[in-house]
Parts: structure tokens; C-alpha cells; sequence
């Protein structure tokens, strides 16, 4: 780049926010209100990042809305849930930051911006039997949101995941979710169906898209509408190329904008770019052995804010326990030729569906978390190998609970089918066979599943033996175990499943305050980094759902706040109380 292509009049601000997603609107939104000048640039053509296509579930322990609900829990319970999850990994000084500032964003966001949660009070720690566990308490989701709310801000965010929408709509976990599992069983349900289908219907014809919004496309319109009303200049399509040093301080950015080269001044950078789940190279010197991986954040998430922190003197850890925040997803085959990526998070805990390798053989509790499904998939494929899995049901649990991209009765399965994204056989050894599965693997398998799950057991791998597996699975199913039941009524029905991801843990090493440090440890001046552009709190430990969301809210709010100079609580409490 030469200085004569930049415009000539630099753009000013105090604070640079490099990134949409969750982790660069709270930074954003946080300075803003506490009376900076803040500029938000974005690479893609929308705003929402990888967080706009999530869940939109936050890790958060301890926060008001669990207070409220009279879950009171004293801050040593996560500390020693984490230290026995992370083990010689625990970062103390910045996981205290977490524990110790969570509390306060949450209530900073409900009482000064559009942003309200909903509790999933009922939702559990991952891995019930490690001490300190919770069985509830620590889950937040964004509220529902009218995007009629967002006015010319709209067309400017990115549209709901199309492979976890029903026709564009997109579906809450929880209450709606089963509603629409129980659509056939339940006039509630279906009246409930029947309303949400019949506006979504209205929406598309008038505004073309869904304004319901739900999970993480909610999340991050509320902090987009609270950016906008709090003065941030918000800028799309517009990529940061390389950072502005001034003796050894980030003073800004260079970002290509429709205007041409923007020289954009700043007295801090915050980098919030979505990792590099998209980014080839890195995946390949982080996860050399990995041979496949089937990112489920947009394609703009390829590495960039980890290239401009490197370029700052910042350091990528390569010491983590994954480098990858890793879910099971399937390949969906759509009708107009395009191939999308399908995570598969509701059904592995529902009684009545095994997931097996090319041998036929199990290789994981299946009720357990989506990451530790795929980590136990690449630890049980022997080197050379392609790490692959097929789900497999039988007719009662597909109708049921559906299959990945195939929905539940009384939606049809013909369209799955004839793509081969669905396979089918009369038999187990005609279900084998279409799949490339070892057939005497999968009979024994399931022969011996079977035998023990008619009575609600699971000795191989203890599925339901937690709460969070119960959680996964199914409270209704007659049977005494909610997650197990007897694959044997054909016919049978496989989906495959590979490595896919969230996102990714390895980031840029931060400290507590979000600063990111240079080889010697040591804060670089005016660089800090958020979300998966932020070196994993869990050190590549997945502890819980909601731990890419939860730390990026945080850190976000952790940011703005440190470069606003708003270092203690009572301080923001007495400001604007």
C-alpha cells in the first residue's frame, strides 16, 4: 500500500472495532456509552458475524437473571468447576476477570441498551460428574426480537442460518423447539406452530425475510440497534488491511471501504474477526492431521484479525487442548446446487439413534456435548483415516425427532432421500451397505445396544448418566431412561456426519483487561482482541454450551470499558444510575 492511496483526511475516533459479531458490538457499545467516540468497521457486506448464525447461548455464570430466580451460587463454584476441567490450562487471572465481570455486563445491557436475555435456567454444565457442575443457573439466550424495531439497519444484518430455519424461520431452543417437535401431539403445539408459521408466512411476503428473530440473529440485532442509537458509525464492507503503528502503539487502521482506502485513527483497536475456522493454512499447521472440516461460520471468518495482531507483535497460542471448537455437521445437498453445513446438536441425546464409524462399531456417549463428539470421533479413527460418522435410527425416532436437515412428521423425506443427504434400508445390512458401513460392525452393535437399552442402559458408555445428557434427551419417552431406547422397527436411516466447528480457540494471547500481548508477555499499546480473535478462556476445553458467546460478550464489555477508562463498577453505577 502506498500513502498516495489513502484518503487524504483521516477519519478519528478513540476506539477502532474491527469485527459485527457479538464480542465487536459489546466492545463497541460499551465505550460508546460510556462517552467514546467508536467506529466499527466489517468486512462483509452484513453485519453479525459468525455470532448471527449461532445459538445465540451465553456461559455466564452467576448472572441476575439466575439471581432472580433465586439461584443464588458463590463465585468459587465455576472457579472450581474450571480448575478441574482445565487443569494445568487454568488461567486464573483472566478467568477471575470473567467470573468477577459477567455479573455486571449482564446487568451493564439490560438496564442501558436494547439487549434482554432470557434464563436457561434449566440447562446444566456439560460434564456433570466433574466437581462443581452446576445443574442450572449459568445459560443466558437474547431475547426474541421485532426487527421491524431496526428500521433502516435491517437490510444490513445477516439473515438466520439456512440450514437451522424452517423456510427462513428461525426456531428457539426451549419452548418453541418443542413445540414443534410436539406438533402432532399436541393441540398447544400446534396452535403455537400454527401462529409462528402463519406470521412468518406474512413477514416473507411483506419485508421478504423473517422478523422474528431468535438465538444469535437476535443477539446481535439488539446490539447492532444499541450500537446505532448510541452514535457508533458503523461501516460494511469494509476489510482492515493493516494496522497504523506509532512507536510501538496501534494508532488506527487502514480499511477499504466503497469510498476508496480509509485511514481510520484511532487510540485503541479492538480486533473481533471470527478466528480462522475459513483460513486453510492455519488450520493446517494448528490441526495437521485433521483431513476434513466444515466450518459453520461464514466464509468471511478466515484469520484476518489474527494476521493484523501478528503483524502488531501479538502471538496466536499454539498450546491449547483443541485448537478448534469442534461440532458434528453434515453435509446438506440443496436443490439449487448449493451444499450447506447442518450442525447436528438436538437429536444425539434423543432415545433411539447410535452413532457409528465405518466399522459399525460406537466410539462415544452420544448424549454428551457436540464437541465432545467430534473429539472422541478423531481420537477413535486411526491415523490415515478419514474421521467419519453416520447417525443411524429407525423409522420411530426419524418421524419423531428428525435427522440432522430432516425434519420430524409429518414433513416429508422423499426430497432427502432422492439427494442421498438421507440413506434408507429395509434391513440394518441393507442400511449398511448403502453407507459404506461394515455390516456385521453395525448388526453386533446394534444386537448388543439393543439387549441392554430395552431397559434403559447404556453400560459402554453411560448415556443418561448426567444431567445435561438427561437434559439432551427426551422427558416424555415412556421408558426409565430419557436418552436410551431400542433401534427396531425398520426401516433404518443413517445421515453422515464429519468434523465441523463453532469456531475456533486459538487467538491472540490477551491478559485480563483484553490487551493483546507481545512475545515478552507484555501488553501491546492500544491492541486488543475479543471473542475467537481472543486466545480460548478454556485454553481448547469445552466445559459448556455457551462458552464462545459467553466470553465474547464479556471481554467485549471488559475492552470497551478498559479503554474507556471506566475501571470500577460503582463508577458506571453512579454515572448514568
Amino acid at each position: 500500500m502506498t500513502s498516495a492511496a489513502v484518503e487524504t483526511t483521516p477519519l478519528t475516533c478513540d476506539l477502532l472495532v474491527v469485527g459485527s459479531g457479538a464480542a465487536g458490538l459489546a466492545a463497541a457499545v460499551t465505550a460508546a456509552w460510556h462517552g467514546r467516540r467508536v467506529v466499527l468497521v466489517e468486512k462483509d457486506p452484513v453485519f453479525g458475524g459468525a455470532s448471527a448464525w449461532s445459538g445465540g447461548w451465553a456461559w455466564l455464570p452467576r448472572n441476575p437473571l439466575a439471581r432472580r430466580a433465586g439461584i443464588e451460587e458463590d463465585i468459587e463454584q465455576p472457579r472450581t468447576y474450571l480448575r478441574h476441567e482445565l487443569g494445568e490450562r487454568y488461567d486464573a487471572a483472566r478467568i477471575d476477570a470473567f467470573l468477577e465481570a459477567c455479573p455486571h455486563m449482564v446487568a451493564f445491557f439490560e438496564r442501558h441498551t436494547h439487549l434482554r436475555f432470557v434464563d436457561g435456567n434449566g440447562i446444566p454444565d456439560m460434564h456433570g460428574d466433574t466437581p462443581g457442575a452446576a445443574e442450572g443457573g449459568h445459560q443466558l439466550v437474547a431475547a426474541p426480537y421485532d426487527a421491524r424495531q431496526l428500521g433502516p439497519l435491517l437490510p444490513r444484518l445477516r439473515k438466520t442460518l439456512r440450514e437451522t430455519s424452517f423456510m427462513g424461520m428461525p426456531i428457539m431452543a426451549g419452548a418453541d423447539l418443542a413445540a414443534f417437535l410436539d406438533l402432532t401431539r399436541s393441540l398447544p403445539a400446534f396452535l403455537h406452530v400454527a401462529r409462528r408459521f402463519s406470521s412468518h408466512l406474512w413477514h416473507l411476503l411483506r419485508y421478504g425475510r423473517a422478523m422474528h428473530l431468535v438465538n444469535g440473529v437476535a443477539l446481535v440485532a439488539r446490539l447492532a440497534k444499541s450500537a446505532e442509537a448510541l452514535g457508533v458509525r458503523l461501516i460494511e464492507s469494509a476489510p482492515a488491511r493493516e494496522l497504523l503503528l506509532r512507536d510501538g502503539k496501534v494508532v488506527g487502521a487502514l480499511v477499504e471501504s466503497a469510498e476508496g482506502l480509509l485511514r481510520i485513527e484511532a487510540g485503541a483497536v479492538v480486533l473481533a474477526c471470527g478466528g480462522f475456522p475459513h483460513d486453510p493454512q492455519r488450520r493446517a499447521e494448528l490441526a495437521p492431521t485433521l483431513d476434513t472440516l466444515l466450518p459453520l461460520p461464514p466464509p468471511g471468518c478466515n484469520g484476518d484479525g489474527l494476521r493484523l495482531g501478528e503483524s502488531a507483535g501479538g502471538r496466536v497460542a499454539d498450546d491449547l487442548r483443541s485448537p478448534i471448537a469442534w461440532a458434528p455437521v453434515s453435509r446438506v445437498p440443496h436443490g439449487d446446487g448449493e451444499t450447506g453445513h447442518f450442525p447436528h446438536i438436538i437429536e444425539r441425546g434423543k432415545p433411539g439413534v447410535i452413532g457409528v464409524r465405518a466399522n459399525g462399531r460406537r466410539f462415544v456417549n452420544e448424549a454428551h456435548g457436540y464437541h465432545d463428539y467430534v473429539a472422541a470421533l478423531l481420537e477413535a479413527t486411526p491415523p490415515g483415516q478419514p474421521a467419519r460418522s453416520w447417525l443411524v435410527c429407525d423409522r420411530r425416532f426419524l418421524r419423531r425427532y428428525g435427522l440432522g436437515y430432516v425434519r420430524p412428521a409429518p414433513l416429508p423425506i422423499a426430497a432427502h432421500l432422492r439427494s442421498g443427504y438421507l440413506k434408507r434400508g429395509t434391513s440394518l445390512d441393507q442400511l449398511a451397505r448403502s453407507c459404506g458401513i461394515d455390516p456385521s460392525g453395525l448388526a453386533a452393535t446394534v444386537a448388543e445396544y439393543n439387549r441392554h437399552a430395552r431397559e434403559g442402559r447404556d453400560p459402554e458408555f453411560g448415556r443418561g448418566g448426567t444431567a445435561f445428557n438427561r437434559k439432551q434427551g427426551d422427558p416424555a419417552y415412556p421408558g426409565p431412561n430419557p436418552c436410551v431406547a431400542p433401534i427396531e422397527r425398520g426401516p433404518y436411516y443413517a445421515v453422515q456426519v464429519e468434523p465441523g466447528c463453532f469456531g475456533t480457540f486459538a487467538g491472540l494471547k490477551t491478559d485480563a483487561q483484553a490487551r493483546v500481548l507481545d512475545g515478552g508477555g507484555q501488553p501491546i499499546p492500544g491492541l486488543y482482541a475479543a471473542g475467537a480473535d481472543m486466545a480460548s478462556l478454556f485454553a481448547g476445553h469445552y466445559p459448556s454450551g455457551g462458552i464462545n458467546l459467553g466470553p465474547a460478550l464479556t471481554f467485549g464489555y471488559i475492552a470497551g470499558r478498559h479503554i474507556a477508562g471506566a475501571l470500577g463498577y460503582e463508577q458506571e453505577q453512579a454515572q448514568r444510575g
